[in-house]
């Protein structure tokens, strides 16, 4: 259940950097920017060493869909535990395991009813482009192995991974190491100003995979790969609604293995369990992560058909696997987590709070002239920067806009998640994510800190804006 929010709030204190009394941190990740050490989390919240409180606005990466601290979870982990923590697949086969595939199977399209599990989100798209081969390869059509994905995209960070990711940033420095994939443009329609409507857009964007694949020669197209809505990289960007059955039957015209990477879309945050459900699309493979073990381990899988399954095993077995995969722990988890989003409606409570939140982000934009877009479905949210709103003109990339954003916004006790929009190059955006537990007013709580953000940026890079 949701967390009540305190009823005061600590003073905010500048972030850890350079010149603290800390001993140096032998870790290293993306930057040397140091941050506080966090010593409890319950609900959307964060605590401190301090004791300061900051709202877990974006669930950590879009991970920690049912909030932190969930008793039930961490008892349902704790009861596994008890038991046995790590079985090996092909010693035993164990029954959270079965049980959580078993679950998956009955909220995916029917159909989709063969899982296998692995420990995050990179490896799920990595399991499903080798699968997709594999099934290739043990049905007679070697001759398939491109993979065509759209630009921008983001589908994680393994070669095979990086390989079908769109964002620049992330893959120029290893081009030289990989086979990168074919690309079409992601369906940015909310950028184009050519006089169609939204569902024309749809099916031009859509026929670009078409022309992508008679010129590649459908004969060596194995697969198409697609975030149903996007998230890091394109910042929650939902193609007009011609977009989805089109691309299907382009698929379906050419033999091409539809994927959808519901990594950061699936579990629930968009209103409905997998991303692709508003659409009624059912894919042909689905990576899952993020949201399935919500943070309380690390889990993810992919989902098959029995019809692609069959030829690689009677072939000889899947070639592929993962120490972690159906570990009883992290199933033990998902299947927590699973009953939570249930017995409470949080899906549902996705759509509501997802709608109000959008609501009152869209309003904002009477205020600040510089918000070019409002976008995503649920609580997968995303807010656009621009110079110009009529010509979606990006601002100039030397303002750091998003990172500015969210650098004011944690000062401020809001946690925000940023990305440059168009190709990790230019323009900038902020996703607006919480846990699916969130209240209304939570909400308030998050949008009297966002416009407070919001004026502080206005001030800082001499944006326009009204009082």
């Amino acid at each position: 259940m949701p967390t009540p929010a305190p009823t005061t709030i600590p003073p905010a204190t500048a972030p850890a950097t350079a010149g603290d009394n800390r001993p140096p941190s032998h870790l290293f990740y993306q930057a040397r920017q140091r941050r506080p050490m966090a010593t409890r989390a319950e609900g959307i919240y964060i605590w401190d060493e301090h004791g300061r409180r900051v709202i877990d606005g974006s669930s950590g990466a879009m991970v920690v869909n049912i909030g932190h601290g969930n008793r039930r979870v961490l008892d349902a982990m704790k009861r596994q535990m008890d038991q046995a923590t790590f079985i090996y697949r092909l010693h035993f086969e164990n029954a959270p395991a079965e049980d959580l595939a078993a679950a998956l199977a009955a909220r995916c399209p029917a159909g989709l009813d063969r899982v296998f599990f692995v420990s995050g989100g990179s490896e799920a798209v990595e399991s499903c482009l080798k699968l997709a081969r594999q099934h290739a390869v043990a049905t007679g059509q070697g001759s398939r192995y491109k993979v065509i994905s759209r630009f921008p995209s983001y589908h994680g960070s393994t070669m095979g991974a990086l390989a079908v990711t769109g964002h620049a940033a992330f893959t120029t420095p290893f081009a030289p190491m990989m086979h990168e994939s074919p690309k079409i443009a992601a369906p940015t329609a909310y950028l184009d100003r050519d006089g169609l409507d939204m569902a024309a857009r749809g099916r031009r964007y859509a026929d670009m995979l078409d022309e992508e694949i008679r010129r590649q020669g459908p004969e060596t197209v194995l697969a198409f790969i697609m975030e149903p809505i996007g998230g890091a990289s394109t910042g929650a960007l939902v193609a007009p609604d011609s977009y989805y059955p089109r691309i299907r039957e382009i698929c379906d015209r050419h033999g091409v293995l539809l994927i959808h990477d519901e990594v950061m879309c699936g579990a629930g945050r968009t209103g409905r369990y997998l991303g692709g459900d508003h659409w009624g699309i059912t894919p042909d493979l689905i990576a899952l992560s993020k949201g399935l073990g919500a943070g309380y381990a690390p889990l993810g899988a992919m989902i098959a058909s029995e019809k692609l399954v069959r030829p690689v095993l009677d072939a000889g077995g899947f070639q592929h696997g993962f120490t972690y995969a159906g570990n009883p722990l992290a199933a033990a988890a998902g299947l927590a987590v699973l009953d939570e989003i249930d017995t409470h409606d949080l899906i549902g409570n996705a759509a509501r709070m997802g709608g109000l939140l959008k609501a009152r982000l869209e309003a904002l934009k009477r205020r600040f002239p510089f918000i070019g877009d409002v976008r995503g479905r649920g609580l997968l949210l995303a807010m656009e920067f621009v110079s110009d709103p009529e010509t979606m003109a990006t601002l100039p990339r030397a303002l750091n806009a998003h990172a500015r954003m969210v650098d004011l916004a944690f000062d401020r006790g809001l946690i925000l998640y940023s990305r440059r929009t168009r190709g990790g190059i230019d323009g900038d955006h902020v996703l607006v994510c919480p846990p699916m537990i969130v209240t209304e007013a939570q909400i308030d709580e998050i949008m009297a800190i966002f416009t407070d953000t919001l004026e502080a940026l206005a001030r800082d890079l001499s944006l326009p804006w009204s009082a």
